[in-house]
């Protein structure tokens, strides 16, 4: 391909609507460019890393015997409400209607759809195992999409469900997908880890997250490096020291705290510290009003609650709410003399004399203990943090930054029994297929590879994903001697099968280097009047500070070195 014909409109400043480092320098590269609030077109230099992300997906889906569908990007209403998620999903389902006024949806995902298609084409065990996959765009209208294609609402997505008739088989499908995944990262050249996750809308009973590291990145990992656990924060469980548990009761005795309503507040104008406050935070569920009790320096998980107590709904109550169930305002509440339900974190079991909120208006009560009120139990329910107790093994965890680029989830029977997916195993029964789930966000894969290599010129591509793999840089295009030189190795490459793009363009050099380095290209070539007089040739690598010098009858034979080396990783 040569530069001069290719569409790349570059940017030299910053985009002001960028937010992250990704966004601002797909915008600046030419990747892409904004249509509207959360929608991208994709331009020529990022379709192509797109679909070379597609293309390994691809490879490593066939490799384990998926096979590639096609289904519909608009569904019926009916197929999710027997799933029973057409209202449970919230609005970042995009509902529409028709002329005829029915009411469909844009898909955010297909769970429903092939469901569907199964259940009327397969009716034997004989047919099973199966794996069907797609490569299509996703609508989930995000109440605030940002992040440029991290968080956008229209967005390339792998979509991949497995069909199995017993968990032994459902297992083997997981990992088989969970095999896959790790060779689809590993060749898209990333730092990566994959970690336990909640299930979330999909819902299912086990999943894992596939987690690009990388210091931006809006995720954060909890993992223990004595057993290799490792979960995101929604799911990282916290693990505790058995101890003896106090049976005193405390001497109660209420404080005025006149407008303390913060634990900071509190704790610094009573003089003890935050993990000596117990706080209790009111939720409204679908299961009524209950209250959650947690250290005050600790918060509460809302994930592990839901899933705990089996919640559709769960949300902060509001003040009214508050000041009914307890007595008093926002900020004093406390579980002494509550008639809802109460749950408290485990670490509450173990404390004795902490300050809760006296269910008045600018009162606290000091000296509480456990013996004073009464919940349900003593749960894991709070957000881990690093230095706590791995759950597994009792080490320490530390915590790192991810980017989710990919999510697998066992589904069990959730699907097939709400929408009657069955086949006939060998004795002739009828009993439903066990499902798995697999995503991978194409988009978000291409970003999270810029946020984990780039440097303050741009972007440092990973070899097999990069628009280009090889840039031959004349530095000076009416130089005869270079542009000669610089079309035989261009055309030489191109035979080896390389992937490379010429810089033909009667441009400065330093305006050629500057988009090189910016569009992250992994290998330049630089061919310059200077270095041909010693019969020289310059190679840089995008990863590397300097460059070398090579005779110019060894250039191709030293790329494809490079490009083998970049293979092999």
């Amino acid at each position: 391909m040569r530069y001069s014909k290719m569409f790349i409109p570059t940017m030299k400043e910053d985009p002001k609507e960028a937010e992250i480092l990704s966004h601002r320098l797909m915008l600046r590269a030419g990747f892409i460019r904004k249509l509207a609030s959360g929608v991208y077109t994709w331009l020529p230099l990022g379709l192509k890393s797109l679909k070379k992300v597609e293309n390994i997906i691809r490879q490593e889906m066939n490799r384990k015997g998926a096979q590639e569908i096609i289904m519909p990007f608009v569904q019926p209403k009916e197929l999710w409400e027997e799933s029973g998620r057409w209202e449970k999903y919230g609005k970042e389902l995009l509902r529409i209607r028709d002329r005829n006024d029915r009411e469909l949806c844009l898909g955010p995902t297909h769970e429903e759809v092939v469901t569907d298609l199964v259940r009327r084409e397969v009716k034997s065990y004989r047919e099973l195992p199966l794996i069907l996959y797609q490569i299509q765009t996703k609508f989930r209208d995000e109440i605030r999409p940002r992040f440029g294609v991290m968080r956008s609402r229209e967005f390339s997505m792998k979509d991949a469900y497995s069909f199995d008739i017993d968990e032994a088989g459902a297992e083997k499908s997981y990992m088989d997908m969970y095999d896959a995944y790790m060779r689809i990262f590993e060749r898209c050249g990333f730092n990566f880890k994959a970690v336990e996750a909640d299930t979330g809308q999909i819902g299912g009973s086990f999943s894992h997250e596939f987690m690009v590291l990388a210091d931006t990145g809006e995720d954060t990992i909890i993992s223990c490096g004595g057993c290799g656990y490792a979960a995101n924060l929604e799911r990282a469980e916290v693990g505790f020291v058995d101890r003896e548990v106090p049976h005193t009761k405390g001497q109660l005795k209420d404080v005025e705290t006149p407008g303390q309503r913060t634990v900071e507040e509190v704790s610094e104008f009573l003089g003890v510290k935050p993990d000596k406050l117990v706080k209790t935070i009111i939720y409204n569920t679908d299961r009524g009003t209950m209250g959650v009790l947690v250290k005050g320096d600790r918060e509460v998980n809302e994930v592990k609650l839901r899933n705990m107590l089996n919640l559709d709904v769960i949300e902060l109550a509001d003040e009214e709410t508050i000041e009914k169930t307890t007595g008093g305002p926002l900020g004093f509440s406390g579980p002494i003399g509550l008639s809802i339900p109460l749950y408290a974190d485990r670490d509450v079991l173990f404390m004795e004399d902490f300050v809760v909120g006296g269910n008045v208006r600018d009162v606290h009560t000091v000296n509480v203990n456990n013996e004073d009120f009464k919940v349900k139990g003593y749960y894991d329910l709070k957000v881990a943090e690093p230095g706590d107790f791995c759950a597994r093994c009792g080490g320490t965890y530390s915590s790192t930054r991810g980017i989710e680029v990919g999510h697998i989830f066992k589904l069990g029977l959730k699907y097939s029994k709400a929408m009657n997916c069955t086949f006939l195993d060998k004795g002739g029964k009828e009993i439903h297929a066990v499902m798995g789930c697999y995503g991978i966000g194409v988009g978000r894969t291409v970003a999270a590879a810029i946020e984990q290599g780039h440097d303050e010129n741009g972007m440092i591509m990973p070899f097999g994903i990069a628009p280009f793999e090889i840039c031959v840089l004349p530095v000076n295009s009416s130089h005869a001697e270079s542009m000669e030189l610089a079309e035989a190795v261009y055309k030489e490459l191109l035979y080896k099968g390389m992937d490379v793009i010429i810089d033909d363009r009667s441009e400065r050099p330093g305006v050629k280097f500057k988009d090189c380095d910016l569009i992250g290209i992994p290998i330049r070539v630089t061919i310059g009047e200077r270095n041909l007089k010693d019969h020289m040739v310059e190679i840089k690598l995008r990863k590397e500070k300097d460059s070398q010098k090579v005779r110019k009858e060894e250039v191709i034979e030293r790329v494809l070195n490079y490009a083998n080396e970049f293979k092999r990783r």
